[in-house]
């Protein structure tokens, strides 16, 4: 069936990445789940996702998603960047070497995912990177996330730019900057903050808008939030 689509989402081992590849997945999509640690989705069984431990920052883990893609799955219809690392820390605390672990997977990583699924998308595919309400110009700052938000204000910048460079090809490039959503990542930014939308609510807006969101935007800033923080 063609419509069944061949989707790489990262971030996968809690959040909002678990549960989208429990929802490509239900829909009958083969999903390939990268994350840090990948036993949360191995050990739901299911049997049209392949999981495997992947760290952003390791340049031996993208050639091993390439050979993936290559036996597996031949093309790319849709890569979510969800991925992301969160610092909560000081300006005047926070080192370079901070700064490097946050866009590492932040921006790099993103940036190379992206550089890695490219050879294998056509015309269709979509890619939708997750940022934050907090890397909007003009948003409402917090302060601690000097690294964090800056970091998620680069790759809006990066996504309108790879619009731009590849509007020929038919591939589609979106980013979502998320309000508060129910996640530990949340608590660990916000300790007690009691978000308005689940993980599951956030995964579901998502699933839906990387399937479809492509038809009616390209190189553009979604902001898919109804609070802040």
């Amino acid at each position: 069936m063609s419509n069944i689509k061949n989707v790489i989402i990262t971030g996968t081992s809690r959040g909002i990445g678990f549960e989208l590849v429990k929802l490509f997945a239900a829909a009958g999509h083969k999903v390939l789940a990268l994350s840090r640690n990948e036993k949360p989705i191995s050990d739901l069984g299911l049997n049209n996702v392949t999981a495997f431990s992947f760290d952003l920052s390791n340049p031996l883990d993208y050639k091993r998603v390439e050979t993936f893609i290559e036996l597996k799955f031949k093309k790319v219809d849709i890569l979510i960047n969800n991925a992301g690392a969160l610092l909560n820390k000081p300006f005047s605390e926070t080192t370079i070497t901070d700064f490097e672990q946050v866009y590492k997977t932040n921006v790099y990583g993103v940036s190379e995912m992206i550089r890695t699924c490219l050879p294998f998308m056509k015309n269709e595919s979509h890619v939708v990177t997750i940022s934050s309400i907090g890397g909007v110009q003009g948003s409402l700052k917090f302060p601690g996330l000097a690294a964090y938000s800056s970091s998620k204000g680069a790759v809006i910048t990066l996504t309108e730019l790879l619009a731009e460079e590849y509007k020929a090809s038919g591939i589609s490039f979106n980013v979502l900057a998320l309000g508060a959503v129910q996640t530990e990542m949340l608590e660990e930014a916000f300790p007690g903050y009691q978000a308005p939308i689940t993980a599951f609510e956030m995964a579901a807006y998502i699933f839906d808008f990387s399937l479809t969101g492509n038809k009616y935007y390209n190189g553009k800033l979604l902001q898919v939030a109804n609070s802040t923080p």
